[in-house]
């Protein structure tokens, strides 16, 4: 049996959940979702430029499950950008913390 998916922290939910390439109609574009414990990965990995180890004890997860987390929201990103897809930002397994560190 698998063993169940823990909750990642995040610090706060995203302001904007969607982006789309300017001037494309909505019903044009194919969609990216990138979920939102990927966007807190590449807010504290890429931004706030805090090392995997570091950023995965923020979050409360492995550094393996981060170097997952962070590699398929860069691959999310990096299609969207090249491809002209709209990016939407929802879902995942976290939980809210109101705290920084």
């Amino acid at each position: 049996m698998a063993r169940p998916i823990r909750n990642r922290r995040v610090f706060s939910e995203p302001e904007v959940i969607y982006f789309k390439p300017a001037g494309v109609p909505m019903r044009e574009l194919e969609e990216v979702t990138l979920a939102v414990e990927e966007l807190e990965a590449l807010r504290l990995c890429d931004a706030e430029e805090i090392n995997q180890k570091e950023a995965s004890e923020k979050m409360n997860i492995s550094q393996p499950t981060f170097h997952r987390l962070i590699s398929s929201a860069r691959k999310k990103i990096a299609k969207a950008l090249t491809k002209g897809n709209a990016i939407r930002i929802e879902g995942g397994n976290f939980e809210i913390l109101k705290k920084r560190f």
